[in-house]
């Protein structure tokens, strides 16, 4: 009769190589499926947003009833694929510009920066080109705009992350996923313009 020595006994090795590999094998499994949904996410919203635009950019995208039924519609889509999802989740903007040019560049109206803190305040003079009485970072206006306005929109989405990786990573719980796209309201009409620029001061 042969005794096996502990050196050489391989019995419930493949136990215990599974033990050590399964933690390691699962961590890579939620990991990949985390990003695939948020991946899946970025695609929709985009694909989303990208259609409530071009909706929105027809002559009674400009009324505020169908900018609510638009906004609606994206948070509808979204929350089919996050149900936990609160409307505070899910962020809608709009900024209207003149040209496509403007828009790109999405440069803040000139100022006089006195304190060197990069914003307007403290009773810095400014130049409000589009008559807003506010000073704008970005060089745009709040809303759908009108005819021939370039319109931009920005859809920010914040949910838990579907596992609990982040806690092994040290990282946020928050995921945060981002939809941008830019469209010219159609021209049901002659182009609005702006009046000569007024010289205010930064509250």
């Amino acid at each position: 009769m042969t005794t096996l020595t502990l050196k050489s006994n391989e019995e419930g090795i493949a136990a215990t190589e599974f033990a050590l590999i399964a933690p390691v094998f699962a961590m890579l499994l939620m990991g990949a499926l985390d990003i695939g949904h948020t991946l899946y996410m970025q695609a929709v919203l985009q694909g989303t947003i990208q259609k409530a635009a071009r909706d929105s950019s027809l002559e009674s995208g400009t009324a505020t009833a169908t900018q609510t039924t638009i906004d609606t519609r994206i948070r509808t889509a979204v929350k089919q694929l996050n149900h936990s999802l609160a409307d505070a989740d899910i962020a809608i903007t709009r900024r209207y510009y003149k040209t496509f040019s403007t828009a790109s560049a999405a440069l803040a109206e000139t100022w006089t920066d006195t304190n060197t803190n990069g914003t307007c305040d403290a009773g810095e003079p400014y130049t409000d080109a589009n008559n807003n009485s506010v000073w704008d970072r970005d060089g745009g206006n709040a809303g759908q705009g009108a005819a021939r306005d370039i319109t931009v929109y920005n859809v920010t989405v914040t949910y838990p992350h579907m596992f609990p990786l982040w806690k092994m990573l040290g990282t946020t719980s928050i995921s945060t996923v981002r939809a941008t796209t830019v469209v010219a309201n159609q021209p049901y009409g002659a182009q609005s313009q702006y009046g000569a620029a007024t010289a205010r001061t930064c509250p």
